[in-house]
């Protein structure tokens, strides 16, 4: 009786695994719509042959990533508008804003994922989806959320691989320099023009690709993680900035709240850095409008700014890019995401800077393009 229960019970036991392994291999591709439009918001400057900065404020949702083609036709489609209006040539640099490629670690979902109705849901249907990626990635998880340092992980090969396929083939597809906002890795670093990921500490990173779809140096990575008392994008020592050529001048990238630091700006302008892109992103609708809460290694020492003193949008404009004090930068951008993201919303209305002055987006919703002429 035994031997039979034992066997009953080990084929029921085989039969559901192989059911879930059946399931979780699964990925219907669902219907997809959307919205492919843009409207150029600002458009500064008289076109010469310096070239210009374009910065695309897409709207992106959690379906425009179900695989990387749907998230190269919208882009393809920004790009396509700008085009057709004149605002792109060989000395363009587009810029992009953050975390554009972390939400790759999405593609490929199952239906279910997408469906949810919260980000914690669209996680737990993430693991489920994947039980050997993410119990191997929560192994080598770091900090005190280790479930979001797993979730962040478990897909870095496959997310490094189309975050280059489809923003170094943008740049090749329309012969622009682009920088490619910013995607979160383990140790992401490029060996011989390929962009490859480490076993270790999390990083917020930037990639420029050239014309030529190729790598420009190495990945920038964010010098102020936002999430930095988790230790998930928190590395053992500091990275540094860099400046790179391009066919429009010598270009800084400074991710999210890096452009508030004073001291980072000194840096670019010793590498005589001409202009800054600022890939960015502000979560929480309607935080744009909220007091500002500042930082606590932004001290007042380094910026005549406190907490609560402002909202969060007019300390972006008082501490981001050209006005800071002695930067020797021409012109900058800075370029938000926005969209939904299951229950996160977005916030961030991007902007434009030349010789001290600010030009700013609307706050409609929907997508759009800011050009500025050098």
């Amino acid at each position: 009786m035994r031997k039979l229960l034992y066997l009953t019970f080990s084929m029921a036991l085989i039969a559901v695994l192989t059911t879930y392994a059946m399931w979780a291999a699964d990925r219907p591709a669902g219907h997809y719509l959307s919205d492919l439009r843009i409207d150029l918001a600002i458009d500064q400057g008289t076109p010469a042959d310096r070239g210009n900065l374009l910065g695309i404020q897409p709207e992106l949702f959690p379906t425009d990533y179900q695989s990387p083609d749907r998230l190269h036709r919208k882009l393809a489609a920004y790009l396509q508008k700008a085009q057709a209006q004149g605002l792109l040539n060989e000395k363009t640099i587009v810029v992009l804003p953050e975390h554009i490629g972390t939400w790759l670690m999405v593609s490929g979902e199952k239906d279910e994922l997408y469906q949810a109705n919260t980000i914690k849901e669209a996680m737990n249907w993430l693991a489920v989806s994947n039980p050997v990626k993410f119990l191997r990635a929560l192994i080598s998880a770091r900090g005190e959320n280790r479930l979001d340092d797993a979730h962040l992980r478990m897909k870095a090969k496959g997310m490094a691989k189309d975050y280059q396929a489809l923003f170094g083939g943008l740049a090749k597809e329309f012969h622009v320099t682009l920088v490619a906002g910013s995607i979160v890795l383990p140790e992401p670093s490029v060996i011989d023009g390929t962009l490859k990921v480490g076993p270790g500490a999390l990083y917020n990173s930037s990639i420029v690709f050239g014309s030529d779809g190729v790598p420009i140096g190495q990945p920038q990575r964010q010098m102020h993680p936002v999430f930095a008392r988790n230790d998930e994008t928190t590395p053992p020592g500091k990275p540094s900035l860099t400046v790179i050529d391009t066919p429009a001048g010598r270009l800084g990238v400074l991710i999210g709240r890096d452009s508030w630091y004073p001291d980072n700006y000194r840096q670019l302008d010793a590498q005589g850095a001409q202009l800054v892109a600022v890939p960015a992103f502000v979560n929480g609708r309607g935080t744009w409008d909220q007091p500002w809460r500042g930082l606590k290694d932004l001290t007042s020492a380094a910026v005549s700014l406190k907490a609560g003193e402002v909202s969060e949008g007019q300390a972006w404009h008082r501490l981001t890019l050209t006005t800071q004090p002695g930067s020797q930068a021409i012109a900058g951008m800075s370029v938000f995401l926005r969209g939904q993201f299951w229950d996160q919303g977005s916030a961030g209305q991007s902007f434009l800077s030349r010789n001290g002055q600010h030009f700013a987006s609307d706050p409609v919703r929907g997508a759009r393009l800011l050009n500025l002429w050098l």
